[in-house]
């Protein structure tokens, strides 16, 4: 295995690796909160299944960029490709951006989501505000992955 490919697959996992990680965690907050918020009020499980949800799109956007990268390199339904060091370091730093704001992001989504999911509990027709709310701090998340694809599209092979 060449160190180009070294590089491309380090990264690979560090994007669905740590998105992953911002997830779980983000998940797991709200998931504290919903537990609690259930066994008082069961009837609120659909609203709050959404909120705990939310999170975890992170993981997604991580895994889909790991998906790509090995694609890319030919990890993926194929015989991986000889490449540069240099092609494995863009590949590489194509992937930090949703790793770190995925994970970053995804915790601290599962934080607004909990705060949300609380709020519900007190007046169930403010869920969808809530939704809103956690929604907003997907933004960043959303930016990151943008910015890893279009880094990733930037490395020729």
């Amino acid at each position: 295995m060449t160190t180009g490919l070294v590089y491309a697959l380090f990264g690979a996992g560090l994007a669905a690796g740590l998105a992953g990680i911002g997830s779980a965690i983000g998940v797991a907050i709200a998931g504290k909160s919903a537990a609690g918020v259930l066994s008082e009020k069961p009837d609120l499980f659909g609203r709050v299944l959404i909120l705990q949800a939310l999170p975890g799109t992170q993981g997604i956007y991580g895994f889909l960029v790991a998906i790509l990268i090995m694609a890319k390199i030919g990890m993926i339904g194929g015989t991986p490709i000889a490449i540069t060091p240099a092609q494995g370091l863009g590949l590489f730093a194509a992937s930090m951006p949703i790793a770190i704001a995925g994970l970053l992001s995804g915790i601290y989504q599962g934080k607004m989501a909990a705060a949300a999911i609380a709020m519900t509990a007190k007046k169930p027709t403010m869920s969808a505000r809530g939704m809103t709310m956690t929604a907003i701090v997907e933004t960043y998340a959303i930016l990151g992955l943008l910015v890893s694809v279009l880094m990733y599209v930037a490395v020729a092979i």
